[in-house]
């Protein structure tokens, strides 16, 4: 299964309207991703909800996972990028 280990980019790190944006490019792709902080449980990166339960803060390191591997970039590059700019 295809990963990629991501740093969140956004200055206030995953709050509401990063976890909207990831979440909406997340449910556009043809198969499911997740996203995983240190030492939680994987969770869906097409629900802006879960998203945020990860509490993650600029800086912190994400694994992206999934089925295809274009979907894991795509979502990948949203995490890593400052989407609070």
């Amino acid at each position: 299964m295809p990963s990629k280990t991501v740093t969140v980019g956004s200055a206030v790190g995953l709050h509401a309207r990063p976890a909207a944006t990831i979440a909406a490019a997340a449910a556009e792709q043809s198969s499911p991703v997740t996203l995983t902080a240190p030492g939680g449980e994987p969770v869906d990166a097409g629900s802006a909800l879960m998203i945020m339960t990860l509490g993650a803060a600029q800086g912190t390191e994400i694994v992206v996972q999934g089925d295809d591997q274009a979907a894991v970039d795509a979502v990948a590059a949203l995490v890593e990028a400052d989407l609070d700019a």
